[in-house]
């Protein structure tokens, strides 16, 4: 199972994209687990990921965060976050994790 986190400045937006995403794996037969937290948030939490997406307005912090993650950090397309777009966003997870 894979597990996949969403960050942005309070996890507020991003917890709503995390339904929408639930929705599409569920949809897909996608085994994942699936949460949103604020990027302060994010120590500690990180080391049990999979993948890290970041909304957009925190994706200025790519580089950092992929210093410290052992895992992918990807940035969420704003497009595809503006409209709250759970299964491109999780089709992204799943291109960078090879699923």
């Amino acid at each position: 199972m894979r597990k996949i986190i969403l960050a942005c400045v309070a996890g507020m937006s991003t917890s709503m994209l995390v339904k929408k995403m639930r929705e599409a794996a569920e949809k897909d037969g996608y085994a994942c687990e699936i949460a949103a937290y604020p990027i302060d948030e994010l120590k500690g939490v990180e080391k049990d990921a999979d993948i890290i997406l970041l909304g957009p307005q925190v994706s200025f912090q790519v580089d950092k965060i992929a210093k410290e993650a052992p895992c992918p950090v990807e940035a969420i397309k704003m497009r595809d976050y503006g409209t709250m777009n759970g299964e491109a966003v999780l089709k992204t997870a799943k291109k960078v994790l090879g699923d």
